[in-house]
């Protein structure tokens, strides 16, 4: 029998493998390949091909504006959009490409079910271009956290609503799409699997590897990845490093994004170095290099906040200590000196101490290292995709089972 048919609809992509941009989409994508013909279809980004094949993935990717100012889906849009006003010009371009690119693919590939990431804009487009196509909606946070003005809420609520599924990356979510008028049986918890097979998993340096730490002379080398917006609360990592006694620590900061230039100012003078965004090769080193990898998420002034990193996975697995605010989704897979540290968010001075608490003992930094490498083999794409995979196939027949009745 043929295999059903399924298009993705998702705003952030790589333009390559391994160019540094997130892929939790693509790596997703390529499981739900395994069990379906499917199509992606995403906004054109620099330095990509309009079609192509990857695997066994067909992604098509379609103008939206003026190639030469074409930047609003080139990293997050929410962000991209606070850092540079401007770019709002772009939004009605990007609804309106997305709807025709939508429709066309809807009369040539005939797509039996639908996966749309973010609420807003994916989800809008699905509502008014697919709805009549069976779909399993996913909220990756900041769609969800911000966004909330009365006319937004209420096209989430109607969004949500309509959709076969909807999954979430945490508990805390999963109540808010719940608030929106979602019905529960119909919202999961299922975050983005990480592609950990690249990932080294090997215990952090123990004691017998490097000497233990003197306080103000050995030096412990911290990490932090991510996209670099206010939600990150790289900020407050930095002023942990300055408050740190001289020489006793190292940040090496992995990301790129609009506030890069306001923290590079922040850190002038810190042991403090910017590479900017990575592939994988080259940030499953930098993992290799850490002896700690700290994620000082925060809610923003806009409400946006993380939901589940899949950096987060990543750097659990390679087995390094890692070091988490206190916030949904991040709480619940970092569990406080079980699998890692758990510290208020916000609050330097709390993440300085739980810093040189690591530092000062190479034996807890092994020991919450091998347990955050084994407690993320759950969260493997592959185990992942295999759960997407039958949510797929449930909101097909639940589907089927309507339209019979």
């Amino acid at each position: 029998m043929p295999r059903p048919r399924l298009l993705v609809l998702a705003s952030t992509f790589p333009a390559r493998p391994g160019d540094g941009v997130p892929a939790f989409v693509r790596d997703l994508a390529l499981q739900e390949s395994l069990e379906f013909d499917t199509r992606v279809l995403v906004p054109r980004v620099p330095g990509a091909a309009s079609d192509e094949r990857d695997g066994d993935l067909h992604i098509t990717r379609y103008p939206y504006f003026p190639k030469r100012w074409e930047d609003l889906a080139d990293g997050a849009i929410i962000e991209n959009l606070r850092a540079k006003p401007v770019r709002w010009l772009q939004v009605p371009g990007l609804f309106l490409a997305q709807l025709v690119a939508l429709r066309r693919a809807l009369r040539e590939f005939r797509p039996d079910v639908l996966h749309v990431h973010w609420i807003i804009p994916q989800g809008v487009v699905a509502l008014l271009g697919g709805r009549r196509v069976p779909q399993l909606v996913t909220t990756l946070g900041g769609d969800l956290y911000a966004l909330n003005a009365a006319p937004l809420r209420a096209l989430k609520a109607r969004i949500v609503r309509r959709a076969g599924a909807v999954t979430v990356m945490n508990a805390d979510m999963r109540d808010r799409v719940i608030a929106l008028g979602a019905a529960p049986a119909r919202v999961q918890v299922i975050p983005m699997g990480a592609d950990l097979a690249p990932v080294p998993a090997s215990a952090p340096a123990g004691a017998d590897e490097v000497a233990a730490p003197v306080p103000g002379v050995a030096t412990t080398r911290l990490m932090f990845v991510g996209r670099l917006v206010e939600k990150k609360g790289l900020s407050y990592l930095i002023e942990a490093v300055r408050r740190a006694p001289a020489g006793s620590l190292e940040l090496e900061i992995v990301g790129d994004g609009p506030l890069r230039t306001a923290l590079e100012t922040a850190a002038s003078g810190l042991p403090v170095v910017f590479i900017g965004q990575q592939g994988r090769t080259e940030l499953f080193a930098a993992y290799r290099r850490a002896d700690v990898v700290v994620f000082p998420s925060v809610a923003s002034t806009s409400g946006d906040q993380d939901g589940l990193p899949v950096a987060l996975l990543e750097a659990m697995r390679a087995g390094r200590a890692i070091i988490a605010t206190d916030l949904p989704g991040l709480n619940e897979v970092v569990l406080d000196d079980a699998t890692g540290l758990v510290v208020p968010d916000r609050d330097a001075a709390a993440l300085l101490r739980a810093i040189q608490q690591l530092a000062d003992d190479p034996d807890l930094r092994a020991r919450l290292g091998a347990a955050a490498a084994t407690h993320a083999e759950q969260f493997s794409i592959e185990a992942i995709g295999s759960r997407y995979r039958t949510l797929l196939h449930d909101v097909l027949g639940a589907a089927g089972r309507r339209s019979s009745d």
